[in-house]
C-alpha cells in the first residue's frame, strides 16, 4: 500500500501541472457534451499513462544515450507544441455551444490527444528523470504497485477536472473562452520558443 500511495503522490505531483494535456481537456470541458468530455478524458488518461510507462521503463535512458535523438525530439517537439499555441490564439471559434463540434470526428480526437501527450518534449524529458529515477529506488517487485498507483492518479485527476469544468461551464461566457484560449495559446508559444532555444543550445554547444 505504502508504495501504491508512492506512485499515486507521484503521479499527481506530475499530472497536475497546467500542461497541454489540461488546457485539452478543459476546453473540451467547456464546449462539448458530457459523453464527448468523458470520451476525450479517458482517451488522454490512456496516452499519459502509457507515456508514464514508457518513461518508468526506459525512454529516459534512450534519450540519455543518444544525443541526436534528444535533438530530434526538441525540434520537432517545439514546433509542433509552438503550432499548437499559434491554433489557440488564431482561433475564430470560441464559443461555449456546446453543440457546435459534436461531430468532430473520433479519430481527431485521438490524434491531438497523442499530440499534446506524446510530443510534448518537456513531458518526456522530465517524466523521464522524475520516473526513472524513482524507479531505482522501488525494493525489488513493486514496481507494478507504483505503476498501479501511478495511473490511478492520471484517471482521478483528468475525470476531475472534467467533471468540475463541466459542472461549472455555465459561468465561462465566450469572451471568458476566448481570453482563457488567448492566454493560453501566448502561453504555450513561449514554452514553444523556449525548448526551440534549448534545441539550438544543444546544436551549438
Amino acid at each position: 500500500m505504502e508504495i501504491y500511495l508512492q506512485g499515486l503522490t507521484m503521479g499527481l505531483a506530475y499530472v497536475a501541472p497546467i500542461g497541454l494535456q489540461n488546457l485539452f481537456v478543459i476546453n473540451t470541458a467547456l464546449t462539448q457534451p458530457k459523453p464527448r468530455v468523458y470520451l476525450t478524458a479517458l482517451i488522454v488518461i490512456f496516452f499519459d499513462v502509457t507515456l508514464g510507462l514508457a518513461c518508468f521503463f526506459g525512454i529516459g535512458a534512450l534519450m540519455q544515450a543518444s544525443v541526436w535523438l534528444e535533438m530530434i525530439v526538441l525540434l520537432v517537439g517545439s514546433l509542433i507544441v509552438i503550432w499548437i499555441g499559434i491554433g489557440l490564439v488564431r482561433s475564430k471559434d470560441d464559443t461555449l455551444d456546446g453543440g457546435k463540434d459534436v461531430n468532430v470526428p473520433i479519430l481527431k480526437v485521438i490524434t491531438t490527444a497523442c499530440v499534446v501527450t506524446w510530443f510534448n518534449p518537456q513531458a518526456l524529458i522530465d517524466g523521464s528523470m522524475m520516473l526513472g529515477a524513482f524507479k531505482a529506488t522501488l525494493p525489488a517487485g513493486t514496481d507494478l504497485f507504483f505503476v498501479g498507483g501511478f495511473a490511478s492518479a492520471s484517471v482521478i485527476w483528468f475525470l476531475s477536472i472534467s467533471t468540475i469544468i463541466s459542472l461549472f461551464s455555465a459561468r465561462f461566457t465566450n469572451k471568458t473562452l476566448r481570453i482563457i484560449n488567448v492566454v493560453c495559446g501566448a502561453v504555450i508559444i513561449f514554452y514553444g520558443f523556449k525548448l526551440l532555444w534549448s534545441f539550438i543550445q544543444l546544436v551549438t554547444g
